[in-house]
């Protein structure tokens, strides 16, 4: 299992839009095979930065949901609102505490 983070800037005019599609496309996300969680992030300072945060059982598997259709879909509508390019990571846990 690893995290997948993404970083996303938005033209503010365009903040409205993002929000209502992520909300119509969040349980599909969540429910790709492999997917074990998905959150959505907002920055405390900057309201047009996002961050999604998901959890996949193996990159084979998030390699599948950025070769599928739902991925094309998503990002097609994503992507033009951006202020500059996303940036993603994927991460391994190292220390965890509750």
């Amino acid at each position: 299992m690893f995290t997948r983070i993404v970083k996303m800037e938005f033209q503010a005019e365009e903040v409205t839009s993002f929000l209502e599609n992520f909300e119509q496309v969040k349980h599909k996300i969540r429910s790709f095979p492999g997917c074990k969680h998905l959150k959505l992030l907002r920055d405390k300072d900057d309201p047009t930065i996002f961050f999604t945060y998901s959890r996949w059982t193996s990159v084979d598997d998030l390699e599948h949901y950025r070769s599928s259709d739902l991925f094309r879909s998503v990002w097609a509508n994503t992507k033009p609102k951006f202020r500059v390019k996303a940036q993603a990571w994927s991460v391994d846990v190292v220390h965890e505490s509750e």
